[in-house]
């Protein structure tokens, strides 16, 4: 039994509360989401044209640039920040340069609006410009939530191109899909309906992206706090993007784990041994972490190994860490 398989099985198997309020949800389905959907339209306010062409290098240090590729939807290529330097890709290139001492060279194809069978298009772009890029980000999932794309089908694109990038020896961190019931303008039942199906859909890309051989950061409601106490800060002039702080903010809890990839983040070594029960990390399955993850904003989950084996009688063992969010670099640039 594969661990999405896993996964679809433990939630089919909750408890009759939960399952009786999530059926009751799923079954106002698609007539109550075009009926609110078309509210909250008139809520958010009016759309950006696009989003900065935050492509180039970062950080002033001599040497050869180290090449990061971001793929994804509106907030991979940042729609909604004022300029280049506030987009979450350049705000990690900005930290990258600064943490290790070399330039970034920054290659964002992530497209506004993609679902994650966009993904291929993607790649098939960024190698075309990138001979052999260092580290991958992607940050997908929230067109897949509202547009209803099958679960399943939306992590079969994912794992494809996680896999791809491994067999090129290529790090991949993936921000799963943020929970979209926090979003200000959508009223309530929607909200609900939007909050269970991306949390769904972050623990099975959870599942898919660690045992493809690449690590995930929960995005979960980071923002939902900050959004709640100052909704002019950190969303957008459209009421549903972030802002640049908002992104700053993002960006953040992406890149401690991003440095870690590429074995670059301060004590990364000894960090990635020793799990601190303290912060609330730990070893286990990969179902139990994916779940953690899914209620813990800025989790990080990879794949880890107990006593030389990589899995368990519940399956691959992963590892759920906390990273220290550390200060982002100026979103002003």
């Amino acid at each position: 039994m594969s661990g999405v398989t896993r996964l679809a099985w433990r939630a089919a198997t909750a408890t009759g509360a939960t399952a009786l309020t999530g059926a009751a949800l799923a079954g106002l389905g698609y007539g109550l989401i075009q009926v609110e959907g078309r509210i909250a339209r008139r809520v958010v306010g009016r759309p950006f044209e696009g989003a900065p062409d935050d492509d180039g290098v970062y950080g002033a240090a001599p040497g050869d640039p180290v090449q990061l590729i971001v793929l994804g939807d509106s907030t991979a290529a940042g729609m909604g920040a004022d300029t280049r330097y506030q987009t979450i890709g350049a705000i990690i290139a900005t930290g990258l340069a600064a943490i290790m001492g070399r330039p970034v060279e920054l290659t964002n194809e992530a497209d506004i609006g993609a679902e994650s069978s966009a993904l291929t298009a993607q790649l098939s772009r960024a190698l075309a410009r990138v001979d052999h890029p260092d580290i991958a980000v992607i940050l997908i999932g929230a067109n897949d939530v509202t547009h209803r794309i099958d679960r399943s089908t939306a992590v079969r694109h994912l794992e494809r191109t996680v896999r791809y990038l491994r067999t090129l020896d290529v790090p991949v961190v993936v921000g799963t899909c943020p929970d979209l019931g926090t979003v200000e303008p959508i009223p309530f039942p929607l909200n609900a309906l939007l909050r269970r199906w991306s949390r769904e859909l972050a623990a099975a890309q959870t599942v898919a992206v660690v045992e493809a051989g690449a690590r995930t950061v929960s995005l979960a409601d980071l923002l939902g706090p900050e959004f709640e106490a100052s909704p002019s800060v950190m969303f957008s002039q459209d009421r549903f993007h972030p802002s640049a702080a908002g992104y700053a903010r993002v960006a953040s809890a992406l890149l401690p784990s991003v440095a870690a990839a590429l074995d670059a983040w301060p004590g990364g070594a000894e960090r990635d041994t020793d799990p601190e029960p303290s912060r609330g990390e730990g070893l286990g399955s990969i179902d139990d972490a994916a779940g953690r993850a899914v209620e813990t904003p800025g989790a990080e989950v990879s794949a880890a190994t107990i006593d030389g084996r990589v899995a368990g009688p519940l399956g691959r063992w992963a590892v759920l860490r906390r990273r220290l969010v550390t200060p982002s670099p100026d979103a002003t640039g």
